[in-house]
């Protein structure tokens, strides 16, 4: 009985147009594009355009939570004054940085 079942269910989904299946795949592709994949770019871009402008004196926040005062700079590399005691300075990636605080510090102004 599962059988027959089974080969009327199969010759019922053969007779279906496939244009009927593409279509919603595509709105699905669609919808992801404009509600994931696109905004997350788009992020992504605006925080590569924020890497690029990271200057000396620029008062910055790492994505570890770190706040710091930007000393010296080469291709990859930041070294941050952390304005601690005794001036302690680390070198972190330049994409480390998560974001770049409004302002510059009092002794560049």
């Amino acid at each position: 009985m599962d059988g027959i079942a089974l080969a009327v269910a199969l010759q019922a989904g053969a007779g279906q147009d496939p244009i009927s299946f593409l279509f919603p795949m595509a709105a699905i592709m669609v919808i992801f594009y404009l509600l994931l994949i696109r905004p997350q770019q788009k992020k992504q871009k605006e925080h590569d355009d924020l890497l690029k402008t990271v200057q000396k004196g620029d008062r910055i926040v790492t994505s570890g939570g770190l706040h710091g005062v930007v000393v010296g700079i080469s291709d990859d590399v930041l070294t941050v004054d952390l304005g601690v005691h005794e001036k302690i300075r680390v070198k972190l990636d330049r994409s480390r940085v998560d974001r770049i605080e409004k302002g510059k510090t009092e002794e560049t102004a």
